[in-house]
Order: structure tokens, then C-alpha cells, then sequence
């Protein structure tokens, strides 16, 4: 199965990387959540880990955002994690697995999310360039190495004080050196760097936490100069 991935990718059941915080924020889902995440985990298709899905559904909670954009569906984990932690929010998924994104739209018409949800089939690079409107929240967890790429139209389509929230900037470790990086993933490594350098710029207030495989949380202030 993990051939069919273009990006890297491990089997997230038990997490992606070692955190010493993982065993206190583990995320509460309805049994039918987590059986479609349970199912994912199955065929090991990439959805995110505990701990991080957790920290997602408190942030999104916290911050009640109109409207949330998700670049990265696989099947409908995060997407109907995010609806569920916060009731009167909107939600644009763009997926480009066609498959995936058949499912997660499947997925979130069976947890009754779907009157607030809207499943996008294509490259993310093309939907980003046509999509409008303002998002207060982006969850940012499709190809890695296009993380950097995806940055202009994101901050294009983000609302001033939003929030971009990152997935795996730390990439099993290989990008904070506590694991040797292998000599396939060195190219990628450098685009996640990138991605954090650029994310760090005026435009932006970001931290980099300790979270799953690391995430990089970031306000915009007043966008890319």
C-alpha cells in the first residue's frame, strides 16, 4: 500500500515519532470516528496521529473558525475531527487521490457532516489558484515538499489573525536531527526547511512545537512581503 503514496509515510497508529507528551493527549472520538480511523490505520493509509489530531481538535475548538481549509483529505479523518471539535464551522477539503476522496466524502456523509463540508478532487496547486474567500484556519498536511509552493495562495486565501497549522515539519525527526536523515529523504528535508524559513518570515508569528511528528503553528500578522 505505501507505494502508492508519493511522499513519506509511515503507519501513524502508534504515532510517527517518539513524543514524550503523546500518552496525555490522546484525542476523544465518536466510535464511529474512530472506526474509520481504524480503518485507515489498517490499510495504512496516512491520516494523522493521536497526539496530533488531538492538539488539532483543541486548537480548531478554541478558535471556532468560520470557515477551514484543508489541504490533504485522505479519508475524511481530520476533516471530520475538525466539524465535530467545532459545530458552526465550515469546511473545504481538497484531495487529490481520487479514491481518498471519494471515501472521505463517504466517510463525513455518514457522520452527518456533510451539509458543512465540501470534498475538492484535485492537485492542490490548481485549487488553491482558484479557490476565493477568506479561511481562518488552514490545516496544511498534503505533499510535503510542496508545503513551501502551497504558501503564496494559502496566504492569499487566509484571513488576517488566521491561523496555518502545518503537519510533520519534523518528518520522523530527520528535519530536527534527531535521526539520521536517508539519503532519499535529504531533498526533502530541505523543502520542509524551506517551508519553515519562509513560514517564519514578517508576514507571520510561528512556533515550532513538539507535537506527533511535529507541527508548525503559525498567525498571519501581515502576510508574505
Amino acid at each position: 500500500m505505501n507505494g502508492e503514496f508519493s511522499y513519506a509515510h509511515r503507519d501513524t497508529s502508534s504515532g510517527e515519532r517518539r513524543s514524550v507528551t503523546a500518552e496525555f493527549n490522546i484525542p476523544r472520538l465518536p466510535s464511529a470516528l474512530e472506526e474509520i480511523r481504524r480503518s485507515a490505520f489498517d490499510r495504512e493509509i496516512p491520516v494523522s496521529d493521536g497526539e496530533t489530531l488531538n492538539f488539532l481538535m483543541t486548537l480548531v475548538s478554541a478558535l471556532r473558525p468560520p470557515r477551514i481549509l484543508e489541504i490533504g483529505s485522505a479519508i475524511g479523518v481530520s476533516a471530520a475531527a475538525m466539524l465535530l471539535a467545532s459545530p458552526s464551522s465550515r469546511l473545504v477539503t481538497v484531495e487529490k487521490n481520487v479514491s481518498f476522496a471519494d471515501e472521505a466524502e463517504e466517510n463525513i456523509t455518514r457522520l452527518g457532516l456533510s451539509d458543512r463540508a465540501e470534498v475538492i478532487r484535485g492537485d492542490a496547486a490548481d485549487v488553491l489558484a482558484a479557490l476565493g474567500g477568506e479561511f481562518g484556519f488552514v490545516f496544511l498536511d498534503g505533499p510535503k515538499a510542496q508545503y513551501v509552493k502551497y504558501l503564496p495562495a494559502i496566504d492569499r486565501l487566509l484571513c488576517e489573525g488566521g491561523v496555518l497549522l502545518a503537519d510533520d515539519v519534523l518528518l520522523f525527526g530527520y528535519v530536527s536531527g534527531e535521526e539520521e536523515v536517508p539519503k532519499k529523504r535529504r531533498m526533502l528535508v530541505e523543502h520542509i526547511k524551506e517551508y519553515i524559513d519562509a513560514v517564519k518570515g514578517g508576514g507571520f508569528a510561528t512556533s515550532v512545537l513538539n507535537i506527533g511528528n511535529g507541527v508548525a503553528l503559525s498567525v498571519k500578522k501581515g502576510g508574505l512581503k
